[in-house]
Protein backbone atom coordinates (compact mmCIF):
# COMPACT_ATOMS: atom_id res chain seq x y z
CA UNK A 1 0.00 0.00 0.00
CA UNK A 2 1.03 3.11 -0.87
CA UNK A 3 1.25 5.57 1.87
CA UNK A 4 1.79 9.94 1.12
CA UNK A 5 2.31 12.06 3.95
CA UNK A 6 0.22 15.29 3.79
CA UNK A 7 1.57 18.19 5.99
CA UNK A 8 1.18 22.33 5.95
CA UNK A 9 4.18 23.50 6.88
CA UNK A 10 5.60 27.39 7.59
CA UNK A 11 7.95 28.74 5.54
CA UNK A 12 10.75 28.34 8.66
CA UNK A 13 10.18 25.03 8.17
CA UNK A 14 7.70 23.91 11.35
CA UNK A 15 4.43 22.69 11.23
CA UNK A 16 2.05 25.47 10.75
CA UNK A 17 -0.53 25.98 13.78
CA UNK A 18 -3.36 27.11 13.33
CA UNK A 19 -5.77 29.12 15.90
CA UNK A 20 -9.33 31.00 15.43
CA UNK A 21 -6.40 34.39 15.15
CA UNK A 22 -4.78 32.49 12.26
CA UNK A 23 -6.99 30.16 10.70
CA UNK A 24 -5.63 27.37 8.27
CA UNK A 25 -5.16 28.76 4.84
CA UNK A 26 -7.72 28.02 2.53
CA UNK A 27 -5.80 26.56 -0.62
CA UNK A 28 -4.15 24.33 1.97
CA UNK A 29 -7.13 23.20 3.33
CA UNK A 30 -8.42 22.54 -0.15
CA UNK A 31 -5.94 20.76 -1.35
CA UNK A 32 -6.63 18.44 1.83
CA UNK A 33 -10.43 17.23 0.62
CA UNK A 34 -9.45 16.83 -2.97
CA UNK A 35 -6.15 14.68 -1.49
CA UNK A 36 -8.47 12.68 0.97
CA UNK A 37 -11.20 12.64 -1.69
CA UNK A 38 -8.71 10.93 -4.37
CA UNK A 39 -7.58 8.37 -2.58
CA UNK A 40 -11.15 8.05 -0.01
CA UNK A 41 -9.27 7.93 3.24
CA UNK A 42 -6.79 9.37 5.62
CA UNK A 43 -5.44 8.34 8.73
CA UNK A 44 -5.36 11.20 11.67
CA UNK A 45 -3.91 11.67 15.24
CA UNK A 46 -6.48 11.64 17.70
CA UNK A 47 -5.26 14.99 19.19
CA UNK A 48 -5.38 16.58 15.88
CA UNK A 49 -9.13 14.73 14.72
CA UNK A 50 -10.69 15.83 18.28
CA UNK A 51 -9.29 19.69 17.56
CA UNK A 52 -11.07 19.87 14.26
CA UNK A 53 -14.23 18.53 14.41
CA UNK A 54 -16.82 20.37 13.68
CA UNK A 55 -20.57 20.14 15.15
CA UNK A 56 -23.49 20.51 13.13
CA UNK A 57 -23.89 20.40 9.02
CA UNK A 58 -22.96 17.96 6.80
CA UNK A 59 -18.88 16.71 6.71
CA UNK A 60 -17.24 17.10 3.93
CA UNK A 61 -15.44 13.67 4.58
CA UNK A 62 -18.59 11.61 5.44
CA UNK A 63 -18.00 9.05 2.55
CA UNK A 64 -14.39 8.86 3.37
CA UNK A 65 -12.56 5.82 5.36
CA UNK A 66 -11.31 7.67 8.65
CA UNK A 67 -9.04 6.13 10.62
CA UNK A 68 -7.75 7.74 14.26
CA UNK A 69 -4.88 6.49 15.35
CA UNK A 70 -4.87 6.15 19.45
CA UNK A 71 -3.32 4.62 22.22
CA UNK A 72 -5.55 5.87 25.18
CA UNK A 73 -9.24 6.10 23.05
CA UNK A 74 -10.57 2.69 21.80
CA UNK A 75 -13.58 4.25 20.50
CA UNK A 76 -14.51 7.53 18.53
CA UNK A 77 -18.36 7.18 16.41
CA UNK A 78 -18.35 7.18 13.04
CA UNK A 79 -14.04 6.75 12.72
CA UNK A 80 -12.23 3.64 12.66
CA UNK A 81 -9.48 3.71 15.89
CA UNK A 82 -6.35 2.22 15.99
CA UNK A 83 -3.76 1.31 17.93
CA UNK A 84 -0.68 1.71 15.55
CA UNK A 85 0.24 2.65 11.82
CA UNK A 86 0.69 -0.82 10.65
CA UNK A 87 -2.53 -1.52 12.45
CA UNK A 88 -4.04 1.98 10.23
CA UNK A 89 -2.76 0.62 7.02
CA UNK A 90 -3.95 -2.98 7.13
CA UNK A 91 -7.83 -1.72 8.26
CA UNK A 92 -7.55 0.66 5.00
CA UNK A 93 -6.41 -2.48 2.95
CA UNK A 94 -9.03 -4.81 4.14
CA UNK A 95 -11.24 -2.05 3.12
CA UNK A 96 -9.75 -1.82 -0.94
CA UNK A 97 -7.70 0.82 -0.54
CA UNK A 98 -4.19 0.96 -2.47
CA UNK A 99 -3.19 4.68 -1.13
CA UNK A 100 -3.20 5.98 2.25
CA UNK A 101 -3.39 9.28 3.34
CA UNK A 102 -1.60 10.53 6.16
CA UNK A 103 -2.57 14.39 7.67
CA UNK A 104 -2.10 16.26 11.17
CA UNK A 105 -0.54 15.08 13.78
CA UNK A 106 3.59 15.27 14.47
CA UNK A 107 3.39 12.56 16.75
CA UNK A 108 1.23 9.94 13.94
CA UNK A 109 4.01 11.67 10.91
CA UNK A 110 6.99 11.10 13.01
CA UNK A 111 5.67 7.51 13.80
CA UNK A 112 5.19 6.57 10.29
CA UNK A 113 8.03 7.56 9.71
CA UNK A 114 10.23 6.25 12.13
CA UNK A 115 8.79 2.54 10.56
CA UNK A 116 9.41 3.55 7.09
CA UNK A 117 5.92 3.69 6.33
CA UNK A 118 5.69 6.63 3.95
CA UNK A 119 6.45 5.95 0.56
CA UNK A 120 5.96 9.87 -0.74
CA UNK A 121 5.39 13.72 1.47
CA UNK A 122 3.36 16.64 0.12
CA UNK A 123 4.41 19.90 1.89
CA UNK A 124 1.88 22.58 1.54
CA UNK A 125 4.72 26.10 2.55
CA UNK A 126 2.29 28.93 4.06
CA UNK A 127 3.58 31.78 3.62
CA UNK A 128 4.00 32.65 7.46
CA UNK A 129 6.67 32.75 9.93
CA UNK A 130 6.05 31.38 13.78
CA UNK A 131 8.48 31.52 16.44
CA UNK A 132 7.87 28.02 18.12
CA UNK A 133 6.01 24.90 16.24
CA UNK A 134 6.29 21.47 16.14
CA UNK A 135 8.92 19.55 13.60
CA UNK A 136 8.94 16.17 12.01
CA UNK A 137 11.76 14.74 14.06
CA UNK A 138 13.79 12.20 12.01
CA UNK A 139 17.18 12.20 14.27
CA UNK A 140 15.66 9.61 16.23
CA UNK A 141 17.99 6.47 16.35
CA UNK A 142 15.26 3.95 14.10
CA UNK A 143 15.23 6.48 11.61
CA UNK A 144 18.24 6.98 8.91
CA UNK A 145 19.18 9.00 6.12
CA UNK A 146 16.71 9.11 3.04
CA UNK A 147 16.94 10.74 -0.04
CA UNK A 148 13.95 12.27 -1.67
CA UNK A 149 12.85 12.77 -5.19
CA UNK A 150 10.97 15.66 -5.96
CA UNK A 151 8.13 14.65 -8.08
CA UNK A 152 6.03 18.07 -8.55
CA UNK A 153 5.54 21.33 -7.10
CA UNK A 154 3.36 23.98 -7.94
CA UNK A 155 1.23 26.87 -6.23
CA UNK A 156 -1.53 26.68 -4.59
CA UNK A 157 -2.25 30.14 -5.02
CA UNK A 158 -2.95 32.40 -1.80
CA UNK A 159 1.26 32.06 -1.44
CA UNK A 160 1.09 28.67 -0.48
CA UNK A 161 3.67 26.51 -2.60
CA UNK A 162 2.91 22.67 -3.13
CA UNK A 163 6.36 20.42 -3.05
CA UNK A 164 5.42 16.32 -3.23
CA UNK A 165 8.62 14.15 -2.67
CA UNK A 166 8.84 10.25 -3.22
CA UNK A 167 10.83 8.66 -0.21
CA UNK A 168 13.70 6.67 -0.88
CA UNK A 169 12.88 3.25 0.81
CA UNK A 170 16.38 2.21 0.65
Amino acid sequence: MKTILWATLTANGNYAQSSPENPPKKEALDDFATQAKAVGNFIVGRRTFEGVQVEGGPSPFADLDIVVLSKSVKEIPGVKVVESPQDALNYLQEKGHRTALLTGGADLHNAFLEQGLVDEVIFNVAPVLEGKGLNLLLDTANYQYKDVQLLDFKSLGGGVVQMHYSVSQK
